[in-house]
């Protein structure tokens, strides 16, 4: 099916389900995301009334696209992820091991939806634990929609991008926020840096799909980068701390060599 057929189609079904279409214009990422399976989910979160209006794309990136959109008054994002040209390999680096995700098949596309229910259960986990990340709302197969951070239609800034007054706040914050994902919520992000930590009323942490269990075979490994990650980019900003030390007073392990 080709790109404007697609778009003819969804523009169409949208429609039919009284869903506004905001900054048409701006939608110009769709055809690359919108396949049939995507149609499918949007038409239930729509008729489900999870979505009453979608806008412009607020990020694309490797595996996924962010879109603005709405549910009454409330301002939302709707990730979706693409299914013809993830990286499922990448993915399922993340998934084996992971045994609340065991005995999936290894199909691009049930990777894709599995990576979408794990991103979906994780920012539960840690929401539930207290912890800024976006407040999850629902998932349907390659399609999660959560809680939209920014000004008006405008997302909040990547801490890369971001000025903070005090570097020395954020970067005790992203450390706090570390020692209480594995502590509280029971979770290594295991792709933390400044592309996706935000910048607004406060630090909020997002893209949490690849982000495991303590108990997953290269948890710590994660741990390590993870923390190697955040002493990099606040390296040149502030006095960092010792990065064994931190790994222990996250997990209470003696760290003896390099994971």
């Amino acid at each position: 099916m080709s790109g404007n057929n697609i778009e003819d189609r969804f523009d169409r079904k949208i429609a039919e389900m009284g869903i506004r279409i905001k900054d048409v214009d701006q939608l110009k990422v769709r055809d690359d995301v919108l396949d049939e399976i995507t149609l499918v989910s949007l038409h239930r979160l729509a008729h489900k009334k999870w979505i009453t209006a979608i806008g412009g794309s607020i990020s694309t990136g490797k595996e996924a696209n962010v879109f603005f959109a709405e549910r009454g008054d409330e301002k939302l994002a709707i990730k979706i992820y693409r299914i013809r040209t993830a990286n499922f390999n990448a993915m399922s680096e993340y998934i084996i091991g992971d045994r609340r995700f065991a005995g999936i098949r290894k199909t691009r596309k049930d990777i894709v939806f599995t990576w979408t229910r794990k991103e979906f259960s994780n920012l539960t986990r840690a929401y539930e634990s207290g912890l800024p990340v976006p407040r999850p709302l629902v998932w349907d197969r390659n399609i999660l929609v959560m809680e939209f951070l920014g000004y008006e239609e405008r997302p909040f800034p990547q801490l890369r991008s971001a000025h903070p007054d005090s570097p020395e706040r954020i970067y005790e914050e992203i450390l706090t926020f570390i020692k209480d994902l594995y502590q509280k919520a029971g979770l290594v992000h295991a792709d933390l840096s400044e592309y996706n930590i935000l910048m607004g009323d406060r630090m909020y942490v997002i893209d949490m799909g690849q982000a495991v269990t303590p108990d997953h075979p290269r948890a710590l490994h994660f741990l390590v980068r993870d923390i190697a990650n955040v002493n990099r980019f606040f390296g040149h900003k502030c006095q960092v701390r010792d990065e064994r030390e931190i790994f222990s007073e996250v997990t209470g392990i003696t760290q003896q060599a390099k994971i």
